[in-house]
């Protein structure tokens, strides 16, 4: 495991990477990180909808362990995640590697392409297969939708801020680990916690809303009333609660 002052660098280093990224290269993997997050939800969701309302804990801990795997893939395997570049390009930032207006025009491509990856699993493989289309998952889909939607402003801004905050330290710890089983092992508990809580994920909300939508069950006048708190909200947990936070603390004075 790399000293948090390694992982500092390590972090400022991929926040430059990610900015010097080709449009192309941002395109295929921005879909990459919005379609691997789904498909997380969409186990989510298959391993869930049949358990009974009176063991909502054990629902939580089920689903929490198997919606990870769209991280893991996206850090091991590459993809490009909004929320996790809110907090390694935050501390390039920090840095003073890079302007606040690169990390704007960062954000707005990969949440751009995280939003169509989200959008075309939970339209192809949810409604069109239909994994998200028969009982009991058609119903779960729309409770999850509704749950998230039913949060005003600040409850779901707040929401944001807890599962950023963990969505960071994830990544934080991927840069941590030196091979492959720890960096697997720093990903997963985290994600499977921020899960397992209840908190609000934009780049998930825009699979499991859109998912309710393509079921007749949400509307995206709903899904845009949700997503800006959250995201707003993750934009915090990602840069303050980690990025600054950690930035501020290890970083080598002269």
């Amino acid at each position: 495991m790399f000293t948090p002052e390694e992982i500092l660098q390590k972090s400022i280093t991929a926040g430059v990477n990610k900015l010097q990224k080709t449009m192309l290269a941002k395109a295929i993997l921005g879909f990459i990180g919005g379609a691997m997050i789904s498909i997380g939800f969409l186990a989510y969701v298959r391993v869930t909808a049949s358990i009974p309302k009176d063991l909502a804990s054990v629902k939580a801990l089920v689903g929490g362990a198997v919606f990870p795997i769209g991280l893991i893939i996206i850090l091991l395997a590459g993809g490009e995640l909004a929320t996790g570049n809110m907090m390694a390009v935050g501390t390039s930032i920090f840095a003073k590697k890079a302007s606040f207006m690169d990390y704007i025009k960062n954000l707005v491509v990969i949440t751009f392409f995280n939003f169509i990856g989200a959008v075309f699993v939970a339209y192809f493989f949810g409604h069109v297969v239909g994994l998200t289309h028969a009982a009991p998952f058609q119903q779960a889909v729309i409770s999850i939708a509704a749950a998230k939607t039913g949060a005003s402003f600040v409850p779901a801004f707040v929401s944001g801020i807890g599962c950023n905050w963990l969505v960071g330290i994830a990544v934080w710890l991927a840069f941590g680990a030196k091979d492959a089983a720890g960096k697997i092992m720093g990903i997963w508990f985290p994600i499977m916690i921020f899960v397992a809580v209840g908190f609000q994920h934009s780049i998930a909300n825009c699979f499991i809303i859109p998912a309710a939508i393509f079921e007749g069950g949400s509307t995206w006048m709903l899904f845009f009333q949700n997503f800006v708190p959250v995201y707003l909200g993750n934009i915090i947990g990602g840069v303050i609660f980690v990025s600054g936070s950690y930035y501020f603390s290890y970083m080598k004075k002269n």
